[in-house]
């Protein structure tokens, strides 16, 4: 395909993606989806055939240039996984036999859709290839981050377990409570009224602070460094 007809290509599916963002937004007013279900049910089916062909041609353009192991490595890109989970809910959706609320769960990934708009963004694929070059980091981070919500949420039961056992009625509920506490977010629904609760929860809250840093930092700096290795680049 010539390249001025690849160009209107991506316009033409960056105005698409777009569109289908809008209608699933629209598609949440029951009082729209109503009116005009036989309209969006038209338009989604479009999109999709639209879609398959165009994950079909990149299967074949991948196997063009790198035969085999090209549809592998796009099959399994980030992109490759994207275009396919923009299309699957549509499929799954036609199986009579499947939970209703694992289709409305499903439906979801339709958002999925708007991250193709990045698929030629200069600035998108430097911060994946930043992602990329720190995943053992993030990795330990993550696990970091579990250990500390499962040790957090250990040690609230037992200490507020007594006073509320509606609230803390075992450690998978008090999960909750964690997770909101390390983020530093404390929505005020689920609270300590012990003194060791309180003061358990003042020191975790400031652990919290330090566990949302660290992967914020390792990504600020890796970004940074790869725009001013791209920038080297350009300058030789």
């Amino acid at each position: 395909m010539a390249k001025g007809a690849m160009k209107l290509l991506d316009k033409f599916i960056y105005v698409l993606i777009i569109l289908n963002v809008v209608a699933m937004v629209l598609e949440s007013h029951e009082s729209i989806m109503l009116q005009y279900a036989d309209a969006f049910r038209l338009f989604e089916t479009a999109s999709i055939i639209i879609f398959v062909l165009e994950y079909l041609y990149r299967l074949r353009q991948a196997y063009q240039v790198n035969g085999s192991s090209g549809v592998g490595a796009y099959a399994f890109s980030f992109f490759g996984v994207i275009d396919l989970l923009s299309i699957l809910p549509f499929f799954l959706a036609g199986l009579s036999n499947v939970d209703g609320r694992f289709i409305r769960i499903l439906r979801l990934f339709r958002l999925t859709r708007i991250f193709k708009l990045g698929r030629n963004s200069e600035s998108f694929n430097t911060f994946i290839q930043a992602l990329v070059k720190i995943k053992n980091e993030l990795y330990f981070t993550l696990f970091l981050s579990l250990l500390t919500i499962l040790f957090s949420a250990s040690a609230i039961y037992f200490l507020e377990h007594e006073a509320q056992p509606e609230k803390f009625s075992s450690i998978t509920e008090s999960i909750w409570w964690a997770s909101i506490s390390l983020a530093t977010v404390g929505y005020g629904d689920v609270y300590p009224i012990t003194a060791g609760g309180k003061i358990f929860a003042a020191i975790i809250s400031l652990v919290g602070i330090g566990v949302v840093a660290i992967p914020t930092g390792i990504i600020s700096a890796s970004f940074v460094e790869e725009i001013s290795e791209k920038r080297r680049r350009q300058e030789k």
